[in-house]
């Protein structure tokens, strides 16, 4: 009786982690996954939608499932000067999360406050929303201000091209515009402690994705302040931890290690063919001691963008380790061919 009762449990708990990924065919995924019958699978669908952990919309075989809300939160804020990030996780946010393991809490802690107080403290705007939706598995959250949309704060304070050249900067970290407060490494360690993390604001998009190292995106959309959305399993072996010792390692504790998306410094249809373009990847990048340049979706670079980068730039930093990812066969040619006339 053990045995099928834990089996029956490993299948529950399969369900739920791709119900997500497959909400019109969980039931032939799972199936084909446990080699068990679909008549088999439909019994465990249904004790899961009785216990409220699945939503099911649709009959028989046009069912459409999802996770259902274990736990919906949501409230407002006015940013009038009197609001303190720690005082609304003890107070509102850390009871509204319910029951979590500790690593897991600590991981919400660390990307609320972090995100709560550049609301406050950068955004300008008149009120803050925080609103929470928790599953049987994964629980996301969203902090939206009203304010001036952070990537064109960034881009009028630094005086950068667009907000594209914005997400470029902030994508690498120490980025901040009030260096008397902040160090302007919240968003780059807060992205990677998430399974799922997005701000969408001035029309741009900003994203990255558990598993890959650098998955910024852009999309043409338009909204008016900052949103932010973070989401996270409920149970993961993730700490706050793992994630500052692989870019802070070493006895110094220093936030030492970046990763450059290559293809946010590409507009349209160029090519990343200039010395100029080659500086705006490298802009800042002596703050740090190693740097992964990440090529992905980058189908071809000029010769004076690979030699600024590979050799000047190089001859001019030793002490810096330049580590390119992702690039195809071209882009590997042309940095081989930069380095090998350097020497």
């Amino acid at each position: 009786m053990r045995r099928v009762h834990s089996r029956g449990e490993d299948v529950c708990r399969y369900i739920l982690q791709h119900v997500e990924a497959h909400p019109t065919d969980i039931a032939k995924v799972t199936a084909a996954h446990f080699k068990i019958s679909r008549q088999a699978v439909s019994k465990h669908l249904q004790r899961l939608v009785q216990e409220r952990s699945l939503a099911r919309s649709g009959k028989t075989r046009s069912s459409v499932y999802k996770l259902a809300a274990v736990e919906q939160w949501l409230r407002t804020y006015k940013l009038d000067g009197s609001l303190a990030e720690d005082v609304i996780w003890g107070k509102d946010v850390r009871p509204a999360l319910g029951q979590l393991p500790d690593n897991v809490m600590n991981i919400w802690h660390h990307g609320f406050t972090e995100m709560f107080n550049n609301a406050i403290d950068h955004s300008g705007g008149s009120r803050v929303l925080v609103s929470i939706d928790k599953t049987a598995v994964t629980t996301e959250m969203m902090i939206s201000d009203d304010g001036i949309g952070i990537f064109k704060k960034i881009q009028r304070e630094k005086g950068l091209l667009d907000v594209r050249h914005a997400i470029l900067e902030l994508s690498k970290g120490k980025l901040t515009t009030d260096p008397r407060r902040h160090s302007g490494e919240g968003i780059f360690f807060t992205s990677r402690m998430f399974d799922s993390f997005r701000i969408l604001s001035d029309g741009a998009y900003f994203s990255h994705d558990i598993g890959n190292d650098s998955d910024w995106l852009l999309e043409n959309e338009s909204d008016k302040g900052t949103a932010v959305w973070m989401k996270l399993q409920n149970h993961t072996a993730r700490t706050t931890k793992k994630i500052f010792d692989q870019f802070a390692p070493g006895d110094d504790f220093g936030f030492s290690k970046t990763i450059v998306p290559v293809r946010l410094a590409q507009y349209g249809n160029d090519l990343l063919i200039s010395r100029s373009q080659a500086k705006r990847v490298l802009a800042r990048v002596e703050l740090f001691k190693s740097v992964v340049l990440d090529f992905k979706e980058v189908e071809s670079i000029g010769q004076a963008f690979a030699d600024e980068v590979f050799r000047v730039f190089a001859l001019e930093h030793p002490g810096i380790e330049i580590h390119p990812i992702n690039a195809n066969s071209a882009v590997k040619r042309m940095i081989a061919h930069v380095k090998a006339s350097g020497t």
